[in-house]
């Protein structure tokens, strides 16, 4: 791998991780009590978990795309939101965050392992860092939600 390539990834990691020039997963959800993760506000179709889900579901699909020609995108938007405002229990909000955060390592080895630049032949254009910049756009979007959200419910301190 060229020095230059080397480069790209270490810059795309640190993107895909927040901290640069958007907060991380970790940060947005520092100390968030669990009585305001399924709060609607008004004019907001979404509630904090619902977000969470959304990203874990959509880094998800975009990781198994890159790693499985034979993969079928879950049907949109049905099957990128779900329904339930707010997680079942405990178990459901760590194994969300959790998945979120094993999905991302796994796609970060996945770049420093592949030729990030290579157009997949199952796909219509898409390279690894094609679909590096979308989940990492992606996933600062509803971040930035997030955050959004918990100023709007006084629950943001920083």
């Amino acid at each position: 791998m060229k020095n230059q390539d080397k480069m790209v990834i270490a810059e795309l990691t640190k993107v895909l991780l927040g901290g640069s020039a958007h907060i991380s997963l970790s940060e947005a959800l520092k100390d968030l009590p669990a009585n305001l993760r399924g709060i609607k506000l008004p004019n907001m179709p979404y509630s904090i978990w619902q977000l969470v889900e959304h990203m874990r579901i959509a880094q998800w699909d975009m990781m198994k795309f890159c790693k499985d020609d034979k993969y079928k995108s879950p049907k949109w938007p049905d099957d990128y939101w779900p329904t339930a405002a707010a997680p079942d229990d405990e178990s459901a909000w760590n194994a969300a965050i959790q998945q979120i955060n094993n999905d991302l390592d796994e796609f970060i080895a996945m770049m420093e392992h592949s030729d990030i630049y290579n157009i997949f032949p199952h796909g219509n254009g898409q390279s690894i860092l094609r679909e590096a910049l979308q989940i990492a756009d992606h996933n600062a979007y509803h971040l930035g939600e997030i955050v959004a959200i918990r100023r709007a419910l006084n629950n943001w301190n920083k």
